[in-house]
């Protein structure tokens, strides 16, 4: 997930999803998130709450829809992090 949220346009734009599934900032509506996966949408939404906690997915509220969209800062600061310690 957190690989199509880095480049939602390729992953993202295809008949499949409507003209909701990306915001104007980059993030991907949970519904297309569901459809991508195939799983039901509860279980994609933890998922993408896991990564909100951990700080590596931002989320956002707009209407009905939650759109989700990838940290770069905080995941780059992550690997930084990994790599000095590990």
């Amino acid at each position: 997930m957190l690989q199509w949220l880095k480049s939602p346009e390729q992953h993202f734009r295809s008949a499949e999803f409507t003209a909701e599934a990306i915001d104007t900032e980059g993030g991907v509506c949970v519904q297309a998130m569901t459809i991508k996966t195939g799983l039901a949408q509860s279980v994609v939404s933890a998922y993408l709450n896991s990564l909100k906690k951990a700080g590596l997915v931002e989320m956002k509220r707009s209407g009905k829809w939650t759109y989700y969209r990838y940290n770069a800062q905080a995941i780059s600061e992550f690997l930084q992090h990994l790599q000095q310690t590990l």
